[in-house]
């Protein structure tokens, strides 16, 4: 009497319709990859770069944190002077930062 009765509506599934419920996805999708993965993929191309051309006497800081000037360079390791007569060995991996000539005035 006072319940009215429900009916299901016919749903239309045209291709217009299913395009446009994917569309969202396809926006968050796109404004993803240009917030987040873009930029990650310019810095890991940025700090490749800087690693390969890393060369005797440039002044660095480590992931670690340690300033030090780079006095020798192989294949897979760099050797930072930190102090007079004091080096050490780390990754090229471990270097996070080129630093300007003449940064440390200490070594």
């Amino acid at each position: 009497m006072f319940i009215s009765n429900a009916y299901a509506q016919t749903a239309a599934a045209g291709p217009e319709s299913s395009l446009m419920s994917f569309l969202p996805i396809i926006l968050m999708f796109v404004v993803l990859y240009f917030l987040m993965i873009r930029p990650q993929m310019k810095r890991q191309k940025e700090q490749k770069a800087m690693m390969e051309a890393l060369a005797k006497g440039d002044e660095v800081v480590t992931a670690g944190g340690m300033l030090g000037k780079v006095s020798k360079v192989t294949d897979a390791y760099v050797t930072l002077e930190v102090a007079n007569g004091t080096e050490i060995i780390v990754q090229k991996a471990a270097v996070a930062t080129l630093l300007p000539k003449g940064t440390i005035k200490a070594l």
